[in-house]
């Protein structure tokens, strides 16, 4: 598992960050090294499905000073930079429905 530490104003920024790359099993949210959040996450958490865990983070990030991420990834690569929403959309289907 990876670590990264951030301002509470640059959490939601990474996590968005770290959503796009699509490679994300498990997000998380420590400070003081307590958990205040965990979010489990699959290959369909983009877009619209990722509108509550974003909403989540961005209350958090105005309540945080400083916190830490803790990332676990899956064996899948992750997203090409330059990936648009429609590509990604249609990877998650895929996953989803077992065509790919």
């Amino acid at each position: 598992m990876e670590a990264v530490r951030v301002e509470g104003d640059r959490l939601l920024e990474q996590v968005k960050h770290l959503l796009f790359e699509g490679n994300i099993r498990r997000i998380v949210i420590k400070e003081d090294g307590r958990v205040v959040v965990e979010f489990p996450l699959s290959a369909e958490t983009v877009g619209a499905a990722a509108t509550p865990v974003l909403a989540s983070v961005g209350v958090l990030g105005a309540l945080l000073t400083e916190c830490t991420i803790e990332v676990e990834r899956t064996d899948a690569p992750r997203r090409r930079a330059d990936a648009s929403v429609e590509e990604i959309t249609d990877e998650a289907a895929a996953v989803r429905w077992g065509s790919h």
